[in-house]
């Protein structure tokens, strides 16, 4: 993202928040791992949306109209000793040069600005309770000014969460925001590909699992954009399966639950595949339903249309499927109405996909879905789950299938961001063969 896009991000929600207003957006805290090991470091992503300064230990600060200027960067100051230990810093400087900010103060003294800056002004926007720690001191730097009620000034009276605001926008995506999804989807799908063509029974899933690692990291996404789920077998049955150590069987499909994360955006794929490169009868039946219902989900990806319509699109296919199969009995309109297909698929079709993976954004508005429009971004993911259970029939048991792509909303339809991933049989097969699907 280039320094504009940040700039038209602060300046849009500084226009939102009106004047005698602040916002304060800190970014994540350093988390300790283990003893002397921290986690690697990962910005809010509220933060980063309208700073792009991705260091720890950094606050921003917006106050629309403020003279001297709107936008104030805390952050840590150069160190060369500790610039030696732990990388380069962007210091006080370079949060004004590289990062547009107006002023920049060291991040130590925050808490001797801060107030001094919540003076005379009548809301604070800020989100209380992703750090508690955090919280306590905003609530601290409010209650100094009150102290001051004396000499004439003001403290800010009503707190605003940023939330409703800020996630509203995030929501809706730029050009550059696409390319960077975009992106981090053409990485995600050449490493399922990679990973199909590795795969041999007798291999472990978490050999699986370092082979998507590898193609992301390759390709410049230094991250997986959420837990990798490699499970084969009964373990592609389980929705959020992470353990990622069991021996590959010959026989049994592997359900691949990955995406990279490039320039801050996730991308979220799945794909299921046989083992041994090649679909039993009854792996085809199960994954065409679930191919047939993603595909309906997909088309009713369009504007005007609501949040839930892909999702009705998907139960109806599934229904219908699981009837042809016989592994549900009755009236299709009846056994949607009994909800009788969660016994096999019981999560939703997808989720707002952007910097979070479950990205933020409201499916709801005023109580009625949320209709589709152009530059929202959301995942389509059937799926079908066939845990052992009295009544289904042996031949289905241990095939869990999940069909994933990212799909944007454009002003005349959908454009699949993911599309670089193949997904019908022949084509997953021929990949598996060593041939590239056409």
């Amino acid at each position: 993202m280039d320094a504009k896009e940040f700039q038209r991000r602060r300046k849009r929600l500084m226009d939102m928040m009106g004047d005698d207003s602040i916002a304060i957006i800190p970014t994540s805290p350093v988390r300790m791992r283990n003893r002397d090991v921290e986690y690697p470091f990962r910005h809010d992503s509220d933060f980063y949306y309208l700073t792009g300064f991705a260091e720890p230990e950094a606050v921003a600060v917006l106050i629309p109209g403020r003279p001297s200027g709107e936008y104030i960067l805390f952050c840590r100051e150069r160190d060369a000793l500790m610039e030696t230990w732990n990388g380069l810093r962007a210091g006080l400087e370079g949060a004004v040069e590289r990062y547009c900010a107006d002023d920049a103060f060291p991040i130590e003294d925050l808490d001797d600005i801060l107030p001094g800056l919540l003076g005379d002004q009548e809301r604070i926007y800020y989100t209380m309770g992703n750090d508690p720690a955090f919280d306590q001191r905003v609530l601290s730097w409010v209650k100094h000014v009150r102290d001051q009620a004396r000499s004439g000034i003001s403290a800010p009276d009503e707190f605003i969460s940023l939330n409703h605001i800020l996630h509203d926008m995030r929501l809706y995506k730029s050009r550059q925001e696409i390319k960077a999804m975009r992106h981090a989807a053409k990485i995600s799908a050449a490493a399922h590909k990679r990973a199909m063509q590795s795969c041999r029974p007798g291999m472990y899933e978490y050999q699986i699992e370092a082979e998507l690692t590898h193609e992301f990291m390759r390709q410049g996404a230094r991250s997986p954009a959420y837990s990798s789920i490699v499970g084969g077998g009964a373990n592609s049955c389980i929705l959020h399966y992470t353990d990622n150590d069991a021996e590959l069987a010959d026989g049994d499909v592997l359900l691949i639950d990955a995406g990279a994360e490039y320039e801050s955006y996730a991308s979220d794929i799945t794909r299921t595949f046989p083992v041994n490169g090649v679909f039993t009868e009854a792996q085809k039946q199960i994954y065409e339903v679930v191919l047939e219902a993603q595909l309906a989900a997909i088309e009713a990806v369009q504007p005007g249309n609501h949040w839930n319509a892909p999702h009705e699109a998907a139960v109806q296919a599934i229904t219908e499927g699981l009837v042809s199969l016989g592994i549900l009995k009755g009236r299709v309109r009846t056994l949607i109405k009994e909800q009788a297909y969660s016994k096999y698929y019981m999560h939703r079709t997808g989720h707002w996909l952007g910097m979070d993976v479950h990205d933020v954004g409201d499916y709801k508005v005023d109580g009625e879905w949320r209709m589709l429009e152009a530059g929202m971004v959301l995942t389509i993911e059937p799926g079908l789950y066939m845990a052992p259970s009295r009544g289904l029939a042996k031949k289905w048991w241990d095939i869990g299938v999940r069909i994933e792509d990212d799909v944007l909303v454009t002003k005349d339809g959908y454009d699949v961001l993911s599309k670089d991933m193949p997904k019908s049989i022949e084509d997953i097969e021929s990949i598996m063969a060593g041939s590239e699907a056409a």
